[in-house]
């Protein structure tokens, strides 16, 4: 495969990745408590092990990827492998083969604790293979807004287009369909995908020393913190669109839709401008960027009154969103290429796996921030109107309370040791490191 199509290829992979979290994540519960009759508790319950087994899961595998060794290296087996059972699992999620509420229960918990284990194993490895396929800011700025964008898309066919295609094909059709698409785009993934035969093999430590090591690493603590409230001020924002819709706005749910839309359509074209900036400034000032984007686009959520001007404010959104998702993937990367240059080997699946454990809690975090402020102002479940203190803690949900976390996170990414600057066209090494951590350290 020509090496400009390669990121291409690879990228297509996230469009499968983002379709089958994105349609489990909006309709799985709903599917089996308003369609099957199951128990909400019972469906409650069941979330919260795959939440704890996704995290649990994510270093675990991640570590067991980094320490094998296959003539076809470390990641792909596992991609290859992976795949098939994957869309077949996700596909059995959607067709119940029981009958009656406990039984289907049961058979949910146990049909996504399976889910959990092999869309771990096969979306965190090829995640691993970003850092290790482009090695330097150049590669990296043109290969990851590939992959957003496609990822981007996987969204909206999973958030969007699953009510449509429900309305022709059924739940259990829709999620025979959906499996299919993600099984194709990782297979298109896996013919773009290139890893070392035999990479070095670093360190050999246990689990329990490998993670203490990771937790040691400076640069990986700015970044994952940094990280973990960009994501929660994203799980906020799309947590409390509804309810500014509905009481702020005083509009109907397809105002939420247009909203949503506005931030994912925007952010298409967006992660290339991002990739530009990145390949300009490298990963740490453009993400510093990224967070003061988002902070101006949510400081209107405080005052905006009309639907015209939270699209704006959207569509502002977008754009920062749209940094996100390609710098913090990089900045990820630039961590690993660290450990690597200090230590010998690299172990992006342990670096990988961490930062999912860490950043998965961030749902669990915006869950319990929108109890607190809904039950500290007042608010009525299923009223006409709010008050106005309801009022001001919806506006702070969505304006407020985000614009103090993503300070934290400019000071997080402010703190953060790596610097590293674009590298010179051509040139061999993965680029120059600046003050920090590891001066001058040229990575393989």
């Amino acid at each position: 495969m020509k090496r400009a199509r390669r990121p291409l290829a690879y990228g297509a992979g996230n469009l499968g990745v983002q379709l089958l979290a994105q349609v489990f994540a909006t309709y799985a519960a709903f599917y089996y408590i308003d369609r099957l009759g199951v128990d909400a508790a019972l469906i409650g319950v069941a979330m919260v092990v795959h939440g704890v087994a996704g995290a649990v899961l994510n270093p675990l595998l991640g570590h067991v990827s980094d320490r094998t060794r296959t003539r076809w290296g470390r990641r792909t087996p596992y991609i290859g492998l992976g795949m098939v059972p994957l869309a077949a699992v996700s596909t059995l999620i959607w067709i119940p083969l029981f009958d009656g509420a406990t039984a289907r229960f049961w058979y949910f918990l146990i049909t996504v604790l399976v889910y959990d284990v092999l869309f771990v194993c096969v979306v965190l490895n090829h995640v691993s293979l970003f850092p290790e396929m482009f090695r330097t800011t150049r590669q990296r700025a043109a290969a990851a807004p590939a992959r957003q964008m496609f990822g981007i898309i996987g969204m909206v066919l999973g958030v969007a287009g699953a009510p449509v295609v429900h309305q022709y094909l059924g739940w259990p059709g829709t999620g025979l369909c959906f499996s299919l698409i993600a099984l194709a785009a990782l297979a298109v993934s896996l013919t773009g995908s290139t890893e070392e035969a035999a990479p070095d093999p670093g360190e050999r430590a246990g689990l329990g020393q490998a993670l203490r090591h990771t937790l040691a690493h400076r640069a990986f603590l700015t970044y994952v913190t940094g990280s973990f409230l960009l994501q929660l001020v994203v799980a906020l924002m799309q947590g409390a669109v509804p309810f500014f819709s509905k009481y702020v706005l005083h509009r109907d749910d397809v105002a939420n839709s247009h909203i949503l839309g506005t931030v994912l359509l925007t952010a298409v074209p967006a992660v290339f401008l991002w990739g530009r900036v990145l390949a300009r400034w490298g990963g740490r000032t453009s993400i510093l960027a990224t967070t003061l984007v988002l902070a101006g686009a949510l400081a209107p959520f405080l005052f905006v009154s009309s639907l015209a001007g939270a699209l704006i404010a959207s569509a502002l959104t977008g754009v920062a969103v749209a940094g996100m998702m390609v710098l913090l993937e990089v900045l990820l990367a630039e961590v690993i290429d660290d450990d690597a240059a200090r230590h010998g080997g690299r172990r992006e699946g342990l670096y990988v796996g961490m930062n999912g454990f860490v950043v998965r809690w961030s749902v669990s975090v915006q869950a319990a921030i929108t109890s607190v402020v809904l039950t500290a102002t007042g608010y009525r479940a299923g009223a006409a109107s709010q008050s106005e203190e309801a009022v001001r803690g919806l506006r702070l949900m969505l304006g407020g309370i985000p614009l103090v976390l993503l300070a934290l996170a400019f000071v997080a990414f402010l703190l953060h040791p790596l610097r590293r600057r674009p590298a010179v066209r051509g040139a061999r090494t993965a680029g120059e490191w600046g003050d920090g951590d590891h001066r001058g350290a040229l990575l393989r």
